[in-house]
């Protein structure tokens, strides 16, 4: 494990029933910086997203093989506390998924099962998420609203929020721009670029501009293998590996 590493794979097999949808997937995620997974549809990087805060255990049938560490912990240990997990290790998706409550609600949300129930408190994570989405300044008048009657692109930031408010270690996202429209697209990618500061971001991308644009590390997965993983600039200029360069070309995929 190199230094600065936060999410260690190593050896990671994993399987759908007989189906085999990662093979020996080994990378060390680095702290504090934004790792874009790139590759065909199918080819493994929404799943291995997944596996670093077990999404995949609401899979029936999955099998997982090898070890992922966060700080050095393995994840998959089986006394191993999946919400202490997945409040280090939150999650955006594909699809802004706002809660049906109000602004306020679907921050307060993850701290409220935290425990956290005074007033005071509540109102400081709020306001402290939405303005760490980049978003308090459109919704600071309206947070009773219903989350569900803003934009779509708002709706992505408050799902931001949501997640920032439990106060994580790390932000996986799963083509988090890909149902959006440019400009939402384009303030998003600018509020990556600063969450990192803060956070460590693992980002599954179709866009192959949009990974050259906001990574520092670059992974590129091909039926369930990690063909390469390295800086991003150099993935994209100098690939080591033919199908990566082929791949980057629009040759295939």
């Amino acid at each position: 494990m190199q230094a600065g590493t936060i999410i260690s794979a190593q050896d990671l097999d994993l399987y759908y029933g007989e189906n085999q949808a990662l093979k020996k997937i080994t990378m060390d995620i680095p702290e504090r910086q934004v790792t874009a997974l790139i590759g065909p549809s199918g080819c493994g990087k929404s799943t291995f997203l997944k596996t670093l805060n077990r999404m995949n255990d609401l899979v029936p049938n999955v099998r997982i093989e090898g070890t992922i560490t966060y700080r050095g912990q393995d994840i998959y240990m089986p006394k191993l506390d999946v919400t202490w997990l997945r409040r280090h290790v939150g999650m955006v998706f594909q699809k802004p998924n706002p809660f049906p409550m109000s602004i306020y609600d679907n921050i307060a949300y993850g701290p409220r099962t935290h425990g956290i129930r005074n007033k005071r408190q509540l109102d400081e994570i709020v306001e402290r998420s939405l303005r760490g989405a980049a978003i308090w300044d459109e919704v600071s008048d309206r947070l009773k609203k219903p989350a569900l009657s803003l934009s779509g692109g708002q709706q992505q930031r408050i799902c931001i929020a949501r997640a920032l408010a439990v106060e994580p270690d790390v932000l996986l996202m799963d083509e988090a721009t890909s149902a959006l429209d440019p400009i939402s697209t384009s303030k998003i990618e600018d509020l990556i670029a600063e969450l990192k500061k803060q956070y460590t971001i693992v980002i599954v991308t179709h866009n192959m501009q949009q990974a050259v644009r906001i990574s520092d590390k670059c992974a590129f997965f091909l039926l369930g293998q990690l063909v390469e993983f390295g800086d991003t600039t150099q993935l994209f200029s100098m690939p080591k590996d033919k199908r990566t360069e082929e791949y980057i070309t629009g040759r295939f995929g």
